[in-house]
């Protein structure tokens, strides 16, 4: 679907590991497999030359200015450009206080080693959440928030209810993502309870 949802994106790529995988994954499991797969197309990753997000990063000819020819435009990929980051609404951010849903060592990797970019979500205030986690709040350097002026309260999670419930999502996913959904049968009424 997200290959679908991406076809007419010339600087957006899916990565269809995960879903070759038997199973649900953690997602700094995928964040791990991301990382190697970014380093190895386009040498070491800026993170991985220091020790964490503050310091210097240093240029290695090796990595300077790739040019990524799977992407079907030359795309210039300079040293310490690439940085590899959870992008998440604020309700995932606050996800991570539910207990027993995130290990802590994960949070804290997240943070640490990949950083996040946080959207805001109506009703949501992730700059409190971060201020009350100790894990955050030590890397809040490297969690960067985005506030949408115009709220736009598109979800996933909405958007599945509302499979769930025979509603439209028309122009709310692209046309072949909704054909691909409808010719699996994805999202069906007793599929799902969230």
């Amino acid at each position: 679907m997200a290959q679908l949802a991406l076809a007419t994106s010339d600087w957006v790529r899916v990565d269809s590991w995960e879903s070759e995988q038997t199973g649900w994954l953690e997602t700094v499991k995928v964040a791990r497999h991301l990382k190697r797969q970014v380093r190895n197309k386009y040498g070491s990753m800026a993170d991985s030359e220091t020790d964490g997000p503050t310091r210097k990063r240093r240029k290695t000819q090796h990595n300077a200015n790739n040019i990524d020819e799977d992407a079907g435009s030359s795309t210039q990929v300079a040293s310490g450009d690439v940085q590899l980051k959870l992008l998440c609404g604020a309700d995932l951010l606050e996800s991570f206080a539910v207990p027993n849903l995130w290990k802590s060592e994960d949070i804290k990797e997240l943070a640490s080693d990949f950083g996040l970019v946080v959207i805001s979500r109506a009703g949501s205030n992730p700059e409190k959440f971060i201020y009350e986690s100790d894990v955050l709040s030590k890397y809040k350097s490297n969690i960067h928030l985005v506030t949408e002026w115009i709220q736009n309260e598109i979800s996933a999670t909405k958007i599945r209810r509302s499979l769930r419930r025979k509603e439209s999502v028309r122009y709310l996913v692209p046309d072949p993502v909704i054909n691909y959904i409808n010719e699996h049968q994805l999202y069906q009424p007793d599929s799902e309870t969230s």
